[in-house]
C-alpha cells in the first residue's frame, strides 16, 4: 500500500489544473465557440499568480490575478472572434504564441524564484482517519475547488435556465437570437469564463504543483485540456474522469523513472500524450459518439446582422 496512496495523492494534484482549464472550455465550446488559446490563457495565468503571491505572500490574491489575467486574455480573443468576425481557430492559436511570448517577457527576471506553496485542508477527525484521511482528506481549497467547480458546471448546463440557453445558443445561435436571446452577450461571458479557469489553473502550476515560475512550465497541459473536451464528449463528468486518467498516467511514468525501471525516460515522458492522442483515435472511430453532444455551431461565427 506504501506506494498507492502517494501515487493517488500526486494523480490528484496533477488532473487539478486540467480540470480547471477543461470544464472552461466546456463551457466555452457549448456555447459555439472554439478557443484554442487555453495554453496561452494558462502560461498568463500562472506568471501573473506567480507574481502577486510573490509580491503579496497571500495564495489567493494569487488566484485572483490568475483569473483577472486568463479573463483579459479570453476578452481579446472575444473581441477578434465573435466582435470583429475572426477565424477562431487561427486567433486562437494566435493566442497561444501571445501568451507564450507575453509570459516569457513578463516573467524573465522571476524565473527560479520559489514559493512556500499552498498547505493542505485539515478535516477534523476525517483527516486522521486511516488511508481514508489520506487519500480524500488532506489536500489543497483548490482541489476541493476543482469538485465544486464540476458540481457547478453540471448543475448549469443540465438544471440552470442560462445553461439551457447557451446550449441552445450552441446549437444554433440564428434561431437563438430570433427569439430573443442575447447571443453575443452570452458568448462573451461563456469565453471570459473560460479565460478565468484556464488563468486559475495556470495559477495552480506556478503556485501549488510547482511552487515557482519557469518558462513554459505548461508544457502543452492547455492542448490536453482541448483534448480532454473532446475526450469527455462535451460532458462535464467525462472531462473529469479524462483529467484524471491524464494525471495517473503522468504520475505513474514519474514513479517509474523514481525506481529505475529499464525503459528510456524519453519514452516514459511521451507516455501520457501518446495515451491521449490513443484514446481520442478510438473515441474519433466512431462518429456517432463525438456528435451526440457536440454542440452544432461549434467554430462558426455568429452576427446578429447576418
Amino acid at each position: 500500500m506504501s506506494p498507492f496512496v502517494p501515487m493517488v495523492q500526486s494523480t490528484v494534484v496533477a488532473a487539478t489544473p486540467l480540470i480547471f482549464a477543461a470544464l472552461g472550455e466546456t463551457i466555452v465550446e457549448k456555447s459555439g465557440v472554439l478557443n484554442l488559446g487555453i495554453e496561452g490563457m494558462m502560461l498568463v495565468g500562472a506568471i501573473a499568480g506567480f507574481a502577486a503571491t510573490l509580491a503579496t505572500g497571500n495564495a489567493g490574491i494569487g488566484f485572483v490575478a490568475g483569473a483577472a489575467a486568463g479573463t483579459a486574455m479570453a476578452l481579446i480573443f472575444a473581441v477578434l472572434t465573435i466582435s470583429l468576425q475572426t477565424n477562431q481557430v487561427a486567433t486562437g492559436l494566435a493566442l497561444t504564441l501571445f501568451g507564450i511570448g507575453l509570459s516569457a517577457f513578463v516573467g524573465h527576471d522571476l524565473a527560479g524564484m520559489p514559493l512556500p506553496g499552498m498547505e493542505g485542508v485539515t478535516f477534523p477527525v476525517l483527516t486522521s482517519l486511516p488511508l481514508v484521511g489520506e487519500l480524500l482528506f488532506h489536500y489543497d481549497p483548490m482541489v476541493y475547488g476543482s469538485i465544486i467547480l464540476l458540481i457547478a458546471v453540471m448543475w448549469f448546463l443540465e438544471r440552470s435556465h442560462a445553461g439551457l440557453k447557451m446550449r441552445a445558443i450552441g446549437e444554433s445561435p440564428a434561431v437563438a437570437h430570433s427569439i430573443g436571446h442575447p447571443v453575443v452577450l452570452i458568448r462573451y461571458l461563456a469565453v471570459m469564463f473560460g479565460g478565468a479557469t484556464s488563468g486559475i489553473a495556470g495559477a495552480y502550476l506556478s503556485e501549488v504543483q510547482t511552487p515557482m515560475w519557469a518558462e513554459g512550465m505548461s508544457a502543452g497541459k492547455g492542448w490536453i485540456a482541448l483534448a480532454l473536451v473532446v475526450f469527455g464528449t462535451w460532458r462535464p463528468g467525462r472531462v473529469v474522469l479524462g483529467a484524471y486518467l491524464f494525471g495517473g498516467v503522468t504520475v505513474l511514468q514519474l514513479f517509474a523513472q523514481g525506481i529505475g525501471l529499464n525503459v528510456p525516460a524519453e519514452f516514459l515522458s511521451m507516455l501520457p500524450y501518446a495515451a491521449t492522442v490513443v484514446v481520442l483515435v478510438i473515441i474519433c472511430r466512431d462518429p456517432k459518439t463525438i456528435l451526440l453532444n457536440q454542440p452544432a455551431s461549434l467554430g462558426r461565427s455568429f452576427y446578429p446582422g447576418t
